[in-house]
Parts: C-alpha cells; sequence; structure tokens
C-alpha cells in the first residue's frame, strides 16, 4: 500500500466544535470562580463563607453553561435542520434546477461550466442532499451543530477551571487567600490560553497575553467591590 494511500490528514479545524466549548468553559470557571472568592476574601469574610461562595460559584456556573451551550447549539441545530428540509424539498420539485445551483456554485469557484455540471451531476447521484448541505449550505460533518457535545463539555471544564481556586481556599493561609487565587488562576488560565492556542494552531503569546489580562481585571474589579462592601458593612 502506498504512503498515500496510508496517509490520513488530521486538519485543526476537525476540533473546533469540542475546542470552543472546552476552552470558554475552562476559561469562564477560572475567571468567574477565582472572581468570586476574590470578591468575598476582599470584605474580610471568613474562611467558611468565602469556600461555600466558592462552591455555589462552580455548581450555579456549570449548570450554567450546560444549559447555556444546550439552548445555543440547539438553536443553531434546529436552523441547520431547516435548511436541509427546505433543500430536500426543492431537489425532490425541481432536481434540474438544483443541479444547476450546484454547478453555479463550482462555477463562481473556478472550474469552468462543463466540468462543473459533470462534477454537480456525479455528486447528485451518490449523495444530492450532501452535496447541496455541504457546498450551499456550509453544512459538513465537522462543522454540524452537537448540542448534547457542547452542553457537556462546558459543565465539566468549567467545574475543572472552578476547582483550582476553591482547592486554594483550602490550603492558603487566610490572610493570603486572595493572593494565593489570583496568582493560581493567572497561572492557570495562561497554560489554557496556551494550550488552546497549539490546540487550534494560533499565536501562543497573543493568546496568553488576551487570556490573562481579562482573568487580571476581571479578579482586580470584584476585589475592588468587596473591599467596599466590605467597609460599608
Amino acid at each position: 500500500m502506498s504512503r498515500l494511500r496510508r496517509h490520513t490528514e488530521r486538519h485543526l479545524v476537525a476540533r473546533i466544535g469540542w475546542l470552543r466549548a472546552a476552552v470558554l468553559g475552562a476559561n469562564d470557571g477560572i475567571v468567574s470562580t477565582a472572581s468570586l472568592i476574590v470578591g468575598v476574601a476582599a470584605a474580610e469574610a471568613a474562611r467558611g463563607p468565602i469556600l461555600v461562595a466558592g462552591v455555589a460559584g462552580l455548581m450555579a456556573g456549570a449548570m450554567s453553561m450546560a444549559a447555556g451551550e444546550y439552548v445555543s447549539v440547539s438553536s443553531q441545530s434546529d436552523t441547520e435542520k431547516a435548511d436541509i428540509a427546505r433543500e430536500t424539498a426543492e431537489l425532490a420539485d425541481d432536481p434540474d434546477a438544483e443541479a444547476r445551483e450546484l454547478a453555479g456554485i463550482y462555477v463562481a469557484r473556478g472550474l469552468d461550466s462543463g466540468l462543473a455540471k459533470q462534477v454537480a451531476v456525479q455528486l447528485m447521484a451518490k449523495d444530492a442532499i450532501g452535496a447541496h448541505a455541504r457546498d450551499e449550505l456550509g453544512i459538513s460533518e465537522i462543522s454540524t451543530a452537537k448540542p448534547i457535545q457542547a452542553a457537556l463539555t462546558s459543565a465539566l471544564t468549567f467545574s475543572a477551571g472552578a476547582i483550582l481556586p476553591l482547592g486554594m481556599v483550602l490550603i492558603a493561609p487566610l490572610a493570603w487567600v486572595t493572593w494565593a487565587v489570583s496568582g493560581v488562576a493567572l497561572a492557570a488560565l495562561a497554560l489554557l490560553g496556551a494550550i488552546g492556542a497549539r490546540a487550534g494552531g494560533a499565536n501562543v503569546l497573543r493568546s496568553v497575553l488576551r487570556v490573562g489580562f481579562w482573568g487580571a481585571f476581571a479578579m482586580a474589579l470584584t476585589a475592588l467591590i468587596g473591599k467596599a462592601f466590605g467597609a460599608v458593612v
């Protein structure tokens, strides 16, 4: 067997569905939980209330992420199904017109008219709806919406991210909880940004700086609010 037949290319775009949900979930878990803990700790609360706030934030955030991703991706899935149903009806009603439409797409991409017609006819003979879904609607196996996968990935990665700042509440001296949580959160965000950039083929430094900046900003803002309310109370 030749090397060409054995070789299977793996493109980064194939990861985009789960990668988006995983990065978003873990990033949100770290930032929101760490910010909540830092804000409560800045109000000079005892370890117990800080821990309760962190655990509540973890549970609420994980459920919110799962529900939000499921609803959002389900809406995308419903739209895709509606478009495919409409395309299926059009194929049954006038297949010749649909073949001309598909050929026109290939002409616009650079094929000459005769070859475009041949390609359209041959692809439609094998899988008409698949050809139109992919080339007319832009729907493929890689990009198609997967609501349950997105919801579970978001919930699990949010929880994994939230556990890091929660762990620091348990092991760090109470006087150093704010700094310990902030430091671990920023380090985790930097690592997450680097991993996400590497997995997605993006610039690592830019990704690390981006998530680090916004994470630090969120924690600093909640710390100031917590300090202000703590002084008032």
